[in-house]
């Protein structure tokens, strides 16, 4: 099947921080915005898909568990000491994990979703059967 679009809807409570989060700290460009009463909404440019920031979501501070957020948002990057050095800039406090099949960082937005951050060499040699 061949799909027009795919996009990922992220329910937030913080809206406007969860917004810059993305937008800011990954360069997401803003494709578009709106607002129907308390409702908002911010779609960001997110590869070749789209991030829907939504309100109407439930944060937690402390970093969402699995059990309370499945889904982790992934952005692979070629340089991931260089994104280590942007996210201290933010004042994020994280650190790169090195396992056998890659290295990753990973963090929560403001909402206490859970984001991760990957080598892209790494994920590419797993597409190749290599790691």
């Amino acid at each position: 099947m061949e799909f027009a679009r795919t996009g990922i809807i992220l329910n937030t409570e913080h809206f406007d921080d969860c917004v810059a989060f993305y937008r800011d700290l990954f360069d997401l460009p803003v494709l578009f915005s709106k607002t129907e009463g308390d409702f908002r909404l911010c779609c960001l440019s997110f590869g070749g898909s789209y991030l829907m920031i939504e309100s109407e979501g439930v944060a937690n501070p402390a970093g969402k568990s699995i059990e309370q957020n499945a889904t982790k948002l992934r952005f692979n990057v070629d340089d991931l000491d260089a994104m280590l050095a942007r996210l201290r800039l933010f004042d994020i406090e994280a650190e790169i994990v090195r396992s056998a099949w890659g290295s990753t960082i990973n963090i929560h937005d403001p909402d206490g979703n859970r984001v991760g951050i990957r080598d892209e060499a790494g994920f590419v040699e797993q597409l190749h059967g290599k790691r």
